[in-house]
């Protein structure tokens, strides 16, 4: 687990409003299950936003041109960019934003705990920077296994209690 620690450097940014609630060391372990759980090899650097509805709307708007908010966006750097890096460097795997609010909403709608609810929109945020998508019933589905299997390996459960939520109480 410490080498691929070292393996994936995962960059963590939280706007202030969220800081004290989002847990980024929790985040740096989600993010690393998702990646050794699907054989991804590294070194590599991925970077995670925690930010606001109005910045992942502008986001939204700019990159998709889609004019409204959304809970997770992946920005790939394997996509069709055209992006060249230096052969020696290390790869840039891409981006995620999260909107926190989000986040608050769904963990009440879904009825579990914000943290749960903050692990999968990551998991399903790296998922998508490793070329899952659910544009079809049966990526759906393949997307949804791989996204409970690794929140699973971490004692991440459905109803909230999970290992991590339990050990903040």
């Amino acid at each position: 687990m410490t080498d691929q620690g070292r393996a994936f450097d995962i960059t963590i940014e939280v706007d202030a409003p969220f800081a004290v609630q989002v847990d980024q060391a929790h985040m740096v372990d989600v993010a690393t299950q998702v990646l050794a759980h699907e054989g991804v090899p590294g070194p590599l650097e991925m970077g995670i936003w925690i930010t606001s509805e109005v910045e992942i709307r502008t986001l939204n708007r700019t990159y998709r041109n889609v004019d409204s908010a959304t809970d997770v966006l992946s920005f790939g750097m394997d996509d069709e960019t055209g992006f060249v890096q230096a052969p020696d460097a290390v790869r840039h795997l891409g981006d995620i934003a999260i909107s926190f609010p989000h986040v608050v909403r769904q963990a009440d709608e879904y009825g579990h705990s914000r943290d749960r609810e903050l692990a999968y929109l990551l998991a399903h945020g790296v998922l998508h920077l490793l070329g899952y998508d659910h544009e079809d019933p049966m990526e759906t589905k393949r997307m949804r296994e791989h996204e409970e299997a690794v929140l699973g390996d971490l004692g991440i459960t459905r109803g909230g209690d999970d290992e991590h939520d339990a050990s903040r109480s």
